[in-house]
């Protein structure tokens, strides 16, 4: 929920696969907690091993035509991005999702960024943001903030999630904004401080 809004496509997913399996899946519940992988959802239901495989791989069929249509773009998210851009800088997207559905994600509300990469969740997003030279990372949850740390990046949280903005204070963000129509002066503010 750092540029997209899921949501809504979340909880009718989830609906769906509660009815078609009798696991009693809570979609309102699941949404005020995204970030983490699917297998530790799943895993509140006692769906483990080859079981959580098979529900996941369900979840992954039905997204598509599920939970992209009724996705929008978070507040100041075209913007945000494009600060980067208009700045010299260019944007990964690094997520937990499946990079597939990130990239349908963004081609759906037209953004643009240099790059997708997927199935990373804290300090796992490391690695992307290593590879691709990432000196900032701007993100919605602790984990988040532990993937920039560990990728020695500074950490931008965004409180537009399941994270206040205490939560994300305490997980040691540098900076905490309340969404990111807030970003391109922050973005501005920091490139100002790092030239002198």
């Amino acid at each position: 929920m750092t540029l997209i809004d899921p949501r809504p496509g979340m909880v009718e997913l989830f609906g769906i696969l509660a009815s078609e399996t009798s696991v009693p899946l809570d979609g309102n519940a699941f949404v005020t907690r995204l970030g983490p992988p699917l297998t530790d959802e799943f895993a509140r239901y006692g769906v483990v091993g080859e079981a959580a495989e098979d529900l996941i791989a369900r979840y992954r069929e039905l997204y598509a035509d599920v939970v992209i249509p009724a996705t929008t773009a978070m507040p100041g998210a075209h913007d945000a991005v494009r600060s980067v851009v208009d700045r010299g800088g260019s944007v990964i997207v690094v997520s937990a999702k499946h990079a597939r559905h990130v990239q349908a994600h963004l081609d759906e509300l037209g953004i643009q960024v240099a790059a997708v990469v997927g199935e990373l969740w804290s300090t796992g997003k490391a690695q992307a943001l290593i590879a691709h030279g990432a000196e900032v990372y701007v993100g919605d949850h602790v984990g988040d903030v532990a993937g920039a740390r560990a990728a020695d990046a500074l950490a931008v949280g965004v409180a537009s999630g399941p994270m206040t903005v205490d939560d994300l204070t305490t997980a040691g963000a540098d900076a905490v904004l309340d969404d990111l129509t807030q970003f391109p002066a922050w973005l501005d503010s920091y490139l100002l401080a790092t030239v002198h």
